[in-house]
């Protein structure tokens, strides 16, 4: 919890939501845990957007009401029957709440739809398989009955992936589909259900001698920003990158097999490390976001738990181009990756000295005394992961790249601050929309010969709104480039104005030459701009295999991959040479 403020609080929201309220259904994770910002970062909104306390003075839109909507389940009763048939009476839900419990995820669109009650795109029922066999039986009757079947896992979504744009049926695969089936310590491997927390998988891992009879501890190795609150299945289906991921990988690297049940029968890869044995069927079907088939059972390589030869380090650079330049010189240098790798730019820099209390340490004016300067300095925080000779020696080298680009080493003490907060960030979005602004992210796929000029051309836009903070970090990290992930912060309430400026993010993104995805996803929210993202004749593949799967067109409709969206709804941006 942030200090008491000095002078002026803003009456944040800490009462903890009625259960069924709209509020109950938006709000992140722990309905009793909250996070506002320090007051130094609120003195910064104040000073960026011209705001006063007065504009703080009263919170609104705060979705305390209980969930009351008039749309009525259609689905016939034969249909609501047979599910009951298949899962248990007390597992099919045609509620309001249940219903719209499961329509939305956490893009700032889906939020501010929830805060102003704006109820559209929801399922006739919500269905809590167990088993593998359950999810079959349904596939095979939603296919052959016409029926719109989605798939909830964690409602973490950013790119509106898990809404229910043509009714039908919801899975909720968190419920009850959410078991470890199978521990291998000799493979090194672990088979669950897609409906898996994060936190239950890695906890599991880490007891693996006493739940499993193992030799040691394990780790999962993929923790995403919210791994606390997102499940397996949408790890895998959405190509999902967790914080470590320069070390682990991404979970297409942490996959080993999968087992979907789709409406033409079983798709299930095979469990060897490398094979040639025809294209991939692991990497059809991974980033599928449900439109090929529902994710029933997977395998994921597992990695020893080495925490005590951990290297924690962050370091000052004077500018972007040498922080540039010193990350490329890391991931290049072919003496192993750190974990954690994060550098931020300036403005994401001066957000994160006041977030982390860092203005407040003496550590300010030895930084201004060496020759960084605010608004131009820039942030590199990390640690190294694997055994401890692996580890000191990437830090050594890590270390001396850093200091031939004018790193200054502030030491681990900054990045233990950033872990304490790496996956309670996103609190603080609940606590600033209160008051009319929004936090929202973009993140894009660069090479390191063009990352200057997107970071430039994106960023451009960013600011083209007025008072519109934008910080950028490149967090996954590899030999050839990076990802770039862009946050922007303004006062905004009207879904329009959030609809045009996303989408002009969206072209701006795909016409500087950057991947428009990294690790979010498609889903409905990125679709119209996917065609021009990989081109028609690719785009021509993905149908052809919705076409084999599918062919009923029953998995994820209404505009997921843009598998079924029209000519007109489609974007295409020129690409910067």
């Amino acid at each position: 919890m942030s200090k008491p403020y000095k002078s002026f609080s803003p009456p944040w929201v800490k009462d903890v939501a009625p259960h069924g309220s709209y509020r109950s259904i938006y709000r992140w994770g722990d309905p009793a845990f909250f996070k506002i910002p320090r007051e130094n970062l609120y003195k910064l909104l104040k000073e960026r957007f011209s705001l006063t306390d007065e504009f703080f003075e009263k919170p609104s839109e705060l979705g305390m009401e209980k969930v009351d909507f008039d749309k009525p389940v259609v689905l016939a009763r034969k249909h609501l029957d047979f599910l009951r048939s298949v899962v248990g009476k007390a597992h099919v839900k045609t509620d309001s709440f249940s219903r719209l419990s499961v329509a939305y995820g956490q893009t700032m669109y889906d939020l501010m739809r929830l805060r102003k009650k704006i109820v559209e795109n929801i399922p006739e029922c919500v269905v809590e398989p167990e088993t593998t066999e359950q999810i079959e039986k349904m596939v095979s009757y939603c296919s052959q009955n016409g029926i719109p079947l989605y798939v909830y896992g964690g409602g973490s979504s950013v790119t509106r992936g898990v809404e229910c744009v043509k009714g039908g049926i919801s899975l909720d695969m968190n419920k009850r589909c959410n078991k470890i089936l199978k521990f291998n310590e000799v493979d090194q491997t672990v088979t669950v259900q897609p409906g898996i927390y994060g936190p239950e998988l890695e906890k599991a891992l880490n007891e693996a001698v006493e739940r499993f009879g193992a030799g040691r501890a394990y780790t999962c190795g993929h923790f995403p920003q919210s791994f606390e609150y997102s499940t397996v299945g949408g790890w895998v289906v959405t190509r999902g990158a967790g914080q470590n991921s320069t070390y682990y990988g991404k979970i297409e690297d942490i996959v080993l097999s999968q087992r979907y049940a789709t409406p033409v029968g079983v798709i299930k890869s095979d469990n060897y490390p490398r094979t040639a044995t025809g294209p991939s069927i692991d990497h059809i079907m991974m980033g599928s976001e449900g439109c090929f088939g529902v994710l029933t059972e997977v395998t994921l390589k597992i990695f020893r738990l080495n925490k005590e030869g951990r290297k924690r380090f962050s370091f000052m650079f004077k500018n972007w181009d040498d922080a540039m330049n010193a990350a490329r010189g890391v991931v290049q240098g072919e003496f192993g990756m750190p974990s954690v790798f994060r550098i931020s730019d300036p403005e994401e820099t001066d957000m994160m000295i006041r977030m982390y209390g860092v203005t407040e340490t003496p550590l300010m004016p030895l930084l201004k005394a060496k020759g960084y300067k605010e608004g131009e300095m820039c942030l590199m925080l990390g640690f190294t992961d694997g055994h401890s000779s692996f580890c000191k020696s990437v830090y050594k080298n890590l270390r001396k790249i850093c200091r031939s680009f004018n790193g200054m080493s502030l030491t681990g003490v900054v990045t233990k601050a950033w872990e304490s907060g790496r996956f309670n960030d996103p609190y603080m979005r609940d606590a600033c929309q209160d008051f009319g602004i929004v936090i929202d992210t973009l993140e894009c796929t660069v090479n390191w010969s063009n990352m200057a000029q997107v970071h430039k051309d994106v960023r451009e836009y960013c600011h083209s709104r007025p008072n519109t903070i934008v910080t950028t970090h490149m967090s996954h990290v590899y030999p050839q480039g990076a990802n770039l992930y862009f946050i922007f912060i303004t006062p905004m309430t009207e879904l329009d104005d959030l609809k045009q400026y996303h989408a002009g993010l969206l072209s701006a993104i795909q016409k500087s030459g950057a991947a428009m995805s990294h690790h979010h996803g498609i889903g409905k929210l990125f679709a119209p701009w996917l065609e021009g993202q990989i081109g028609g004749n690719e785009m021509a593949v993905f149908k052809a295999l919705k076409q084999h799967f599918d062919p009923n067109g029953v998995l994820n409709p209404g505009g997921t991959l843009g598998l079924d969206l029209s000519d007109e709804e489609k974007v295409f941006e020129i690409k910067n040479p």
